[in-house]
């Protein structure tokens, strides 16, 4: 007897929205994962598993596969080469920690990327994640305002790592600028904000980030000249408006942050000198994850001795010695197929596409852009906006060659 699979609307409408809300609580609840470490040291990935779970249920229900696309197999063969060092390295003291890391964000990735477009419009999960960084600036501006420390963090133990997180988020406001005069005005609260938070950090790099993200906007001409010059105008009223109101503290905070700056060049200088030698040691198959923070103190001749294991502090220079020369060519791969597949839907897209496709290039380029002075391959950013932007490129082919996301025929 042939077992029959039928398929109602009701219990495809049920699923579609279970993994619309865990796909919009996902990213917005990564910006804010330090306040839910605070409560069990687990929380933050109570979500991404029921995504997950949720989503394999749902595709064996349906009898249906996600369409291949090139990120799959990146996504794949990165899984193996990580296995493989991992394997390589078994001993080292980092390793299995930094393996579990690695898994969950190449899973997720391909999740995202099957779940955005259909049944989570990629629209809405841009402000999703906007929403959640706002959440997470606020909280940075408390940290810094009422608790008194010295550069804004709240829900991130490193300023610098809240700035990665807000910087990425600003372009992503872009997707809601056109409405009611409503939506505009919370768009503007919103990403006023954004750019507060992310200036209280004092990061150099999230700084970067955020003037390469403009730049790209107003290159792209979704933000007009016109809009931010009135924008830089708001920035500097505000930042009269911050001094005169706390002063004192801003000038602290400030005078903290110069001071240690140089101390700064020069520890990330030898990180990243210690980085390249593993690089040139072990090209093939790297230290292993979470080999450098192993490796360091011997590859650096113990030239911080105050910290014997820290991270690169360079995204691509920290995952090139840690997965070989093969796992960070398909690292930038993978970061290749998103910058590919968004310029596709910029050039055969709708309004509307083009808009989207825009704004996530401008968002992965802060990403891309801060990353360089900031190990951020453990953060989501960086891995939902390569799934949005695949789905965004994938997606609208689909649509204009007929695909409907309904709910897969009676078996």
């Amino acid at each position: 007897m042939t077992a029959f699979t039928i398929v109602t609307p009701v219990e495809h409408d049920t699923r579609a929205a279970m993994l619309r809300v865990l796909a919009y609580a996902t990213v917005a609840l990564a910006p804010i994962e330090g306040y839910l470490a605070a409560v069990h040291p687990h929380l933050g990935k109570v979500v991404p598993a029921l995504l997950v779970t949720t989503w394999l249920m749902a595709r064996v229900h349906q009898r249906r596969l996600p369409r291949p696309t090139p990120l799959h197999a990146v996504l794949a063969l990165l899984a193996t080469v990580v296995a493989i060092t991992a394997a390589t390295h078994s001993s080292g003291a980092f390793t299995a920690e930094y393996s579990l890391r690695w898994l969950p964000f190449l899973v997720l990735t391909a999740v995202l990327a099957d779940v955005a477009g259909r049944e989570a419009p990629i629209r809405e999960l841009l402000l999703a994640m906007a929403t959640g960084a706002t959440a997470a600036a606020l909280g940075g501006l408390y940290s810094l305002v009422v608790d008194g420390q010295p550069r804004a963090a709240g829900p991130q133990e490193d300023p610098n790592d809240l700035a990665y997180f807000l910087v990425a988020a600003v372009p992503l406001l872009f997707v809601a600028r056109q409405g009611s005069p409503r939506r505009s005005l919370v768009v503007t609260l919103a990403c006023t904000v954004l750019v507060a938070g992310a200036t209280a950090t004092f990061s150099r790099g999230g700084a970067l980030g955020l003037a390469a993200a403009v730049g790209w906007l107003t290159l792209r001409r979704v933000l007009s000249w016109r809009v931010l010059a009135a924008a830089a105008a708001a920035a500097g009223v505000l930042c009269v408006a911050a001094m005169s109101l706390t002063g004192p503290l801003i000038e602290r905070a400030f005078q903290e942050k110069t001071y240690i700056a140089a101390a700064n060049v020069d520890t990330r200088e030898l990180r990243w000198q210690a980085a390249a030698r593993m690089v040139a040691g072990h090209p093939v198959l790297g230290v292993g994850p979470g080999g450098f923070r192993e490796e360091y103190a011997a590859e650096s001749r113990n030239a911080e001795l105050d910290e014997q294991t820290p991270v690169a502090h360079n995204m691509y220079l920290e995952v090139s010695a840690e997965l070989g020369l093969p796992g960070f060519a398909l690292f930038i791969a993978m970061i290749v197929i998103a910058a590919t597949a968004t310029e596709r839907a910029v050039r055969t897209g709708d309004s509307a596409a083009r808009t989207e496709a825009i704004v996530l290039q401008a968002a992965l380029l802060a990403v891309l852009v801060t990353s360089t002075f900031l190990s951020e391959q453990y953060y989501l950013p960086l891995w939902s906006l390569t799934a949005f932007a695949v789905a965004a490129g994938d997606g609208f082919a689909e649509r204009k060659a007929g695909f409907d996301a309904c709910p897969a025929r009676d078996q």
